[in-house]
């Protein structure tokens, strides 16, 4: 049914192919990626591993977007949680000065909110012709 150029992990019991387009906003939509990209991007890079990993990555000035290819045993909320957390952490351990002077030494640097929508490589047309095609 689904053919892409990704294939299928399989496990004990399941068999999967799992994306997720994430996007983040800077707080207040400051323009700060254009400064900071680069290096929240590097760390980004650095967390990916087994239980999920960086497809696609792009920034704009305010915001992030971000294909990623997950495990079904992670959830997104901690994929986001562990992304802007040390993310932020990192950013603020290097750039205290300039930052205080954006965000009023909070330590923040995203957004509480975040946009996840999960993609497949058919449309849920297909999906759905072939579920009623079935039996």
């Amino acid at each position: 049914m689904c053919n892409s150029k990704n294939s299928y992990k399989t496990r004990s019991k399941s068999k999967f192919l799992l994306f997720c387009h994430l996007i983040f906003v800077v707080k207040y939509r400051r323009p700060l990626l254009n400064t900071y990209g680069g290096q929240v991007k590097t760390k980004i890079m650095e967390l990916s591993g087994k239980k999920w990993r960086v497809e696609q990555m792009e920034v704009d000035v305010t915001h992030i977007h971000l294909l990623i290819e997950y495990d079904p045993d992670i959830s997104i909320s901690n994929i986001v949680r562990a992304i802007k957390s040390q993310t932020t952490y990192d950013l603020w351990e290097t750039n205290r000065d300039s930052l205080s002077k954006e965000f009023l030494k909070q330590n923040t640097f995203w957004s509480p909110s975040y946009f996840a929508c999960s993609i497949g490589n058919v449309s849920k047309e297909t999906i759905e012709k072939y579920i009623q095609n079935q039996g």
